[in-house]
């Protein structure tokens, strides 16, 4: 697969209103911009806005990338997706003075089937900076919520 491999796993997929999908997208080469607790706080905000128009159930923001498990409500999955990293891409950008791709392009997704794949994801989610030895306990980790908390 070259270049566009991203555009090329989107397609002949679709999205559906209410269901709930994990979402994961990472910084553009990987930079650990959220090792800054600030530039994490400024997609935090992003995930929690109302003008969404989706509903966050679970998200954790790594040092490089985001794991996020949302709800859509009417809006398409790419149409939400694209408003978080646009939003928070130019919110970051003018906080730290630069210009230029903040997100590599594209995300992986997985839609959820049952409540009980629902919990597991939320709890690989939850436990992603323990599992990267960030922290030795959830509670140690700043950039992290979830709905059950």
């Amino acid at each position: 697969m070259g270049k566009g491999n991203s555009v090329d796993l989107r397609k002949g997929r679709f999205s559906q209103e209410q269901h709930v999908y994990l979402v994961t997208f990472v910084t553009h080469k990987r930079q650990t911009w959220f090792d800054r607790f600030e530039l994490g706080r400024e997609v935090v905000g992003v995930l929690n806005h109302e003008l969404l128009e989706a509903t966050t159930l679970s998200f954790v923001v790594m040092p490089d990338h985001v794991h996020w498990l949302v709800q859509l409500e009417q809006k398409p999955l790419s149409h939400v997706v694209h408003s978080v990293k646009s939003i928070s891409a130019h919110l970051i950008n003018n906080r730290i003075g630069r210009r230029g791709r903040f997100w590599q392009d594209g995300y992986h997704d997985r839609c959820v089937r049952d409540e009980n794949e629902l919990l597991n994801m939320a709890r690989y989610i939850i436990l992603n900076p323990v599992r990267a030895g960030l922290v030795k306990s959830i509670r140690e980790y700043p950039l992290w919520d979830a709905v059950w908390v």
